[in-house]
């Protein structure tokens, strides 16, 4: 069983917006996203990429069906939640790479396609000039009543690939809770690293 990565830029991005808000939708409802999420705003949400110059998508294609997709853009032409620490500290936006959402079916997990999102989007990041990736990590209470027993979160490897927290850092970003009525503000590490 061997799945297929194909780097997507352009109008190449199209073809895998509906795949992937499908994706999204299914993998962002776990811990600890937790998302309820819908195709009219997924849709809203994921088209930004194709109009944006320099946006990439890793896709994993088992055949012809995605399996796992990681996206991102120059976090100049983020939306200002995810800009907002950066402007705080009087960051270059114009140096940085964001890495948006890294999503992959549990079926396909443990099998370094992970590694390939990062490396393949810093790759990316590299050849448009971009010094610097990041990305943002919900924040979720140890003692949230679905936090699964013996949840293991993912700093250790995003350590081991040279991402260090942003010291008070926080995005606040605002999505539905399976279970919820309406949209709350999640917090959010903002994670960097030097290219």
């Amino acid at each position: 069983m061997a799945v297929e990565i194909r780097i997507l830029t352009g109008a190449e991005l199209d073809t895998v917006l509906e795949d992937l808000a499908r994706l999204r939708i299914a993998v962002f409802r776990d811990w600890p996203y937790l998302y309820d999420g819908s195709m009219e705003y997924e849709a809203r949400y994921l088209s930004r990429y194709a109009g944006t110059p320099g946006a990439v998508i890793v896709g994993a294609f088992d055949g012809g069906r995605l399996v796992g997709a990681a996206t991102g853009e120059p976090l100049e032409r983020e939306v200002i939640q995810f800009r907002r620490p950066f402007e705080e500290r009087g960051l270059d936006l114009g140096a940085i790479f964001y890495l948006a959402e890294s999503v992959l079916d549990p079926a396909w997990r443990g099998k370094g396609i992970g590694h390939r999102f990062f490396d393949e989007r810093e790759a990316h990041a590299r050849r448009l000039g971009y010094r610097q990736a990041t990305f943002c990590a919900v924040i979720r209470p140890d003692e949230h009543p679905l936090r699964p027993a013996g949840y293991v979160p993912l700093d250790a490897f995003w350590r081991k690939r040279g991402y260090r927290p942003l010291e008070g850092a926080i995005v606040h970003f605002p999505w539905r809770d399976i279970g919820a009525q309406e949209d709350t503000e999640k917090p959010m590490q903002v994670w960097l690293r030097d290219l």
